[in-house]
């Protein structure tokens, strides 16, 4: 993808001309995250208290007993958005959903165990270990290029 910039004082506010082919993906992420007024925030509850979560500090996601739950660097939080949700805020980034009731940080993986017989294990860096559901293992082999 190409990026031009012109810089023109007789604008009073940006204006963004997208020239493509066709509308593909990455068009329409690009056109979604730079039409998104209000910054994308992930807060959680941990002891009470309700705490504004940086998402590359995220190492999991998931879902369990009705709940969602974050695991982070400081510790594991409660959190009130549905994993729909935040497999949409977190669009674009470092996040991959490895099943229904999980999403991985591809940053916070120490690697990848393809020796099981259709599915994936994946051991991330606070020492958990997760495995690839079957429906999604040709996805996760696409995105690590296999």
């Amino acid at each position: 993808m190409q990026v031009e910039i012109k810089i023109d004082s007789s604008y009073e506010e940006p204006k963004v001309i997208v020239l493509t082919a066709s509308m593909t993906d990455e068009i329409s992420a690009v056109v979604k995250k730079l039409s998104e007024d209000v910054p994308q925030v992930i807060s959680g509850v941990r002891n009470e208290k309700v705490e504004v979560i940086e998402p590359q500090t995220i190492i999991r996601i998931y879902a369990a007993s009705g709940k969602v739950f974050a695991v982070t660097e400081k510790g594991e939080y409660t959190l009130r958005l549905r994993l729909y949700e935040l497999e949409e805020r977190l669009y674009g980034s470092r996040f991959v959903r490895i099943s229904n009731s999980e999403i991985i940080n591809l940053q916070k993986v120490n690697c990848f165990d393809l020796s099981f017989t259709g599915t994936i294990c994946v051991k991330l860096s606070d020492g958990a270990t997760t495995y690839v559901s079957r429906r999604y293992v040709s996805k996760i082999k696409k995105i690590l290029g296999i």
